[in-house]
Order: structure tokens, then sequence, then C-alpha cells
């Protein structure tokens, strides 16, 4: 669903050139800490103290790449990141740990009552993957819970939930939500603070290229142990897939998206070159290798070729968007100037230019539509289509994952 929020009007105006080159460069260096510290003062010709701090604040928290920054400079020299910039990324990280020790705490209680119902599930995303990608918890901020069942045990993890105290929330009763969107969201407030947990059956919105078995994302999963608990986790090239599947998400909705790239990078990096082609393999088992190769060409793009088998058949996704489009696609996408491709052309490059996938995706996502525009009240979200935005959420300092 495209979001935007109120940094995106004064980012377009401002066009934030510079701004944008530095979170590349910082970026970049995080992901090869071997590189000259030089490259992120040097990345662009404007004098580090001119680059906007607000500009980059902002670039920053809508791509959720603050705390990569923070680490990246972390190793430069003073002088290297704008006035004012340090503190603000140091209080984003503050916030970041909070919210994330908090969806911790909440991931082992759901456990447990979904343990002791004997159902089968699987944390997708949030600070447990962060822990295994880059050995910190606290990457990313993760505002919710994130957990995927089988569609025969989503009612019934449904009521496990709500028996710890949360409740659906209103604007995901709808059959849009639960047929096509695949998921629910389930609050729980204690008048301290709000709980949420995303409880998905699908893995893909109604318009992108959804996997053919979802299932196999439960029967693959792995297990990770935090305070003593031991959670189900998304398998290694499952998390791969996954992220890319978050690109395409990003990028039919115009969304900023260089977080879930830089997973795709943490992902594809961990991988033998036999293991990158299991993972080519098991991505074309699902239908997703198109989907696939469009996160590893945007890690490439944004980050630098990774001269891998992954990143040589990488190359040929969306070849009638150049590197530099692309680029700002992932990382500033609210730029006036780009030229977006159509989505049903993208659909269609994302099937495999396969009639028959690209017509039944194409008619799952014109049903979702129209069952969107049926039952969806005013007050909901609007229908995804074209350009259409909500306004969401414009404080600069807010961290959530989703």
């Amino acid at each position: 669903m495209a979001m935007q929020d109120g940094s995106y009007e004064r980012l377009r105006a401002a066009g934030c050139a510079d701004e944008v080159a530095y979170v590349q460069a910082c970026l970049r260096l995080f992901f090869a800490p071997g590189a000259s510290a030089d490259a992120v003062a040097g990345r662009t010709d404007t004098p580090v103290p001119a680059i906007s701090a607000e500009n980059v604040a902002d670039i920053a928290r809508l791509n959720k790449v603050g705390v990569f920054l923070l680490k990246a400079l972390q190793r430069t020299s003073a002088g290297a990141a704008p006035p004012g910039l340090p503190g603000w990324l140091d209080g984003y990280r503050r916030r970041t740990m909070a919210m994330n020790v908090a969806c911790l705490g909440d991931s082992i209680a759901i456990d447990r009552v979904l343990r002791d119902r004997q159902l089968d599930f699987v944390f997708l995303k949030g600070p447990l993957q962060q822990h295994l990608l880059y050995g910190d918890h606290f990457m990313k901020p993760s505002g919710d819970v994130d957990i995927l069942v089988s569609p025969a045990s989503f009612a019934a993890a449904r009521e496990a939930l709500r028996t710890i105290g949360y409740e659906i929330a209103g604007k995901s009763r709808s059959v849009w939500w639960v047929r096509f969107l695949g998921e629910q969201h389930i609050v729980r407030d204690d008048g301290t603070r709000a709980s949420t947990v995303d409880l998905h059956h699908r893995l893909q919105q109604p318009g992108s290229p959804s996997p053919r078995d979802t299932d196999g994302f439960l029967r693959r999963k792995r297990v990770v142990e935090v305070a003593g608990a031991a959670l189900p986790i998304t398998s290694a090239a499952d998390t791969l897939l996954l992220s890319s599947i978050s690109v395409a998400k990003a990028f039919f909705n115009r969304e900023p998206c260089a977080g879930y790239v830089c997973d795709v990078r943490a992902s594809a990096s961990r991988l033998s070159e036999a293991e990158q082609q299991m993972v080519l393999d098991h991505a074309a088992g699902q239908g997703l290798t198109d989907t696939l190769l469009l996160g590893l060409r945007a890690a490439d793009v944004l980050l630098g070729a990774g001269g891998t088998l992954l990143s040589e058949r990488a190359a040929r996704i969306l070849a009638r968007i150049d590197n530099a489009d692309l680029f700002h696609m992932v990382l500033a996408p609210w730029l006036s100037s780009l030229r977006w491709p159509q989505r049903r052309h993208v659909l269609w490059e994302l099937c495999g230019r396969e009639p028959v996938r690209y017509l039944a995706e194409a008619g799952w996502a014109a049903s979702a539509d129209l069952s969107r525009r049926i039952f969806e009240r005013s007050a909901a979200v609007e229908p995804a289509r074209g350009d259409i935005i909500k306004i969401t959420r414009g404080a600069a300092t807010h961290a959530s994952e989703r």
C-alpha cells in the first residue's frame, strides 16, 4: 500500500542530490569496511557542512537505514558528518533499541501461546532476522511482530492471540485484508503501549507475483534462541526471497526501500557459489526468480556490484530501466523526474514473461481491487492504484519498519 509522509513534498522540492549521494556513500562504507572512510566526505562535490542534516535524516528514516549510517560514520573522521546528524542518528538508534526490545518481548509471549496451541508458525523480518544478518537486533526499527501461519491455521492463531489480549484492528476485518492481502493487524493496548501483530497467511500483495508454496516457508524454518526461548524464523534462502519480495512490493508502491535492499545484500553475501545456485533453483521453484533478481540488481546498483553468480544473473531484469533511475527508485522515489514503468509492465517481467502466470496474477490483482472498492470503508486505506497516497505520521523522529 503506497504510503507517503509529510517529508515527501519537502524532499521532492529540495531535490537533495547531494544528500542522496551521501546516504549511498555511507551504506557502501557499511558493507565495505575496508574501503577508505574518505569516500563518505568525497562522494559529492558539496562540502559536508553544506549537506542538510535534516534531509539526510529524513532520507535515512524513510529508508530505515539510520543505524547503518551511524555505524558507517563511526569509522570516519569527526568531520565526515554534517553538524547535527550524529546526534540525530544516536537518538534514532536509541529509539530503535527501545522499540525492538519491546518487539522481542512480544515475540517471546506470542511464541509461548502459539506453541501451547500446537500451531505451526514462523516469525518474519524483525529483530530476529536482523541479528542473523548483521549480528545486531537493533539495525532497523520494528514497530510490530510479523508471523506467518498456514491458511488452515489462520483463524486458530488469531483466536490464540486473543487469549493474551490481542484484538483485530477494525481496518483489517474486511474481505480485502483477509482474502487478498492475506493478513490482519491484531493489536493489544495495555494502557502503557500498543503492541501489534501482523498475522499472515500470504506473503505478497496482489499485483506482484506470489510464492507458489507459502507453506514451504514453514517447513524450512530454523530456530534462534532469545532469552532462553527457541523462536522459529525463516531459512537463509527464504530470508533472501522475502527481502526481495519486500523490494518488489516497495517498487510497485513507489516507496523507498534501501533497508530491504541492504537485507538482500546481507543475505546474498553469506552464500557460497554453490549456495547461490541453490537459491536460484529455489526461487525458480517458487516462481520468484525475477523477483529475486530485482532485489539483487537493486543491491548492486545501490551498494556496488557483488561480482557473483547472482549479480551476473540480475543484470538482465528490468533492463529498460537504467541504473541511475533504478538507484533513485530505491533510495529517493519521491523525485518528480523519475520515469516509472507502468505496473503491468513490471508484473509482466516479474512473471518471467509467461502469459498464463501474468494473466493469473493480473486477474488476482483486479479481483482484489474490486473487493477493496466494494468492502473498504472510506475511512480505511484508499485503493493502491496509480499514485494515490496516504499521508501518515509526518514526524521526523518516527521509527517503524513498516
